[in-house]
């Protein structure tokens, strides 16, 4: 999420959702970017979690629908896509830092984990929850990335350069088409639909999209 452009704001008014949760990367890449969370519902609870690698983050709220308790919890994992023993530990702090939420309660995990449902990372989370999309459909969507961005790749090519890394196109993953998007839920809830949205571009021709990911969308009843 874009931080400079104030991306959140704008998402808060446009989609009538006026409590919001912008937990910005660590170091100087906190200025420019990060992830959110947009409710209706007052925040119980807002808690943030340094992932430890490339400055990723993750975070989770509480709110309480209709006497319930919910913990929504938000996560961006590390990049390039592939197996990676840096992704599965960001994984098991993960994991360790829900887990020590007292009481039980039903939550909802999504994320970019920028890698497929058969790397060991997702299967981590797949012992522990559910994924809304696969309880669904019996199966992961197709992809959930890449989109048709112009320039994608050449573009990501400077940024990694810059940040002090050798790169060539060819060392690329991001046009191998893939699940790399997830809305994981615990035994605590009962999901009734998944979908994937936001795949299809502003207009007919054009090649502006929401994201540079589709995004997955889900509803939920407590169980």
């Amino acid at each position: 999420m874009n931080i400079p452009g104030r991306v959140l704001e704008w998402l808060s008014g446009e989609l009538e959702m006026p409590h919001t949760f912008l937990t910005p990367k660590t170091g100087a890449a906190g200025k420019l970017e990060g992830i959110g969370i947009l409710s209706r519902h007052p925040f119980l609870e807002r808690k943030e979690l340094d992932l430890r690698h490339q400055n990723r983050v993750a975070q989770f709220v509480e709110v309480e629908i209709e006497g319930n308790r919910l913990v929504l919890a938000n996560a961006h994992f590390y990049w390039p896509t592939g197996e990676s023993e840096i992704r599965q530990e960001q994984v098991d702090l993960l994991l360790d830092w829900l887990e020590a939420i007292p009481g039980d309660p039903p939550i909802l995990v999504c994320g970019d984990y920028n890698t497929t449902p058969d790397s060991t990372s997702i299967k981590k989370m797949k012992q522990r929850f559910k994924s809304a999309y696969e309880a669904v459909h019996g199966e992961e969507p197709e992809k959930t990335n890449p989109i048709p961005l112009p320039h994608a790749k050449s573009f990501l090519v400077e940024i990694l350069s810059e940040m002090g890394g050798q790169f060539k196109l060819g060392d690329l993953a991001i046009n191998i088409p893939g699940t790399l998007d997830y809305i994981f839920f615990n035994d605590r809830l009962k999901v009734i639909d998944a979908r994937v949205v936001f795949d299809q571009p502003k207009e007919e021709g054009s090649d502006i999209y929401p994201s540079d990911h589709y995004g997955l969308a889900g509803e939920f009843e407590f169980a």
